[in-house]
């Protein structure tokens, strides 16, 4: 009976270091809004539900202390790359947010980012909370979970840990993440582009005009209002985009 016990914990405790340690990580859990103790509860819930699916995929304990020492480290391991690769691709949020942020010239109002967890322009920390609303609203956090649970048949619980490719991966991510938020914040960058090249213009053809009293306004005004046009869009596009990087994990 206390073998069998031994073993009941051993694996239970596998899936709650993977499942968990990804949890700490995610966009919306890892926000300082939600407390500690029911991260760790939604963690120790889900592990429960998933034990009668996940324990008969799970390696037999090894005999060896240091051995079961690293096999938790590889579940910690698995949990914290995938937990980072979804922070990693939320992040294309907040980039487009700081340019948007810094057309419109909201550059020096800044708010704590839950999501990010520093501060940030005040458009950027809007954009991760409404994107974290809508995430949560259409139930794609779900889906944030299911790519933690398929990530038994990429990596399977005790085998040898990835390293190149998992960097790989990483830096494949990030630059994807870069090329989306560029991407998500291009109707502010062309607006910049124009906005700044259309005031330059004006003050060589009217010198005795003061273009900053006239550029600060217009560009609040304008800017606001491209925000207005492009918001739904860009939330769209982001979820989508989200969507699909989640469901790679799966695949």
């Amino acid at each position: 009976m206390q073998q069998l016990l031994h073993i009941e914990v051993y694996k239970y405790l596998l899936i709650f270091l993977r499942i968990g340690s990804a949890i700490m990580l995610m966009p919306g859990f890892m926000t300082t809004y939600i407390n500690m103790r029911y991260r760790l509860s939604i963690a120790l819930g889900i592990s429960v539900v998933l034990y009668p699916f996940l324990a008969d995929i799970l390696p037999p304990p090894p005999t060896d202390y240091l051995d079961h020492v690293k096999m938790y480290m590889l579940e910690i391991t698995y949990g914290v790359f995938f937990g980072l690769m979804m922070q990693v691709t939320f992040t294309a949020l907040s980039l487009a947010g700081n340019f948007a942020g810094t057309a419109i010239g909201f550059s020096n109002a800044q708010l704590f980012d839950p999501s990010t967890q520093t501060q940030s322009i005040v458009l950027e920390s809007f954009f991760s909370i409404t994107a974290l609303t809508v995430i949560f609203v259409t139930d794609l956090h779900h889906t944030m979970l299911s790519a933690v649970i398929s990530s038994y048949e990429l990596f399977p619980a005790g085998s040898s840990l990835p390293d190149g490719d998992m960097a790989n991966y990483m830096g494949q991510a990030l630059g994807e993440s870069f090329a989306t938020g560029f991407r998500l914040a291009s109707p502010f960058i062309a607006f910049t582009i124009i906005f700044y090249s259309g005031m330059g213009l004006i003050s060589r053809l009217m010198p005795q005009l003061n273009i900053f009293f006239l550029s600060l306004p217009l560009q609040l005004y304008l800017g606001i209002g491209l925000l207005f046009i492009t918001l739904p869009a860009i939330i769209f596009w982001f979820v989508e985009y989200y969507e699909r990087s989640l469901m790679a994990f799966q695949n």
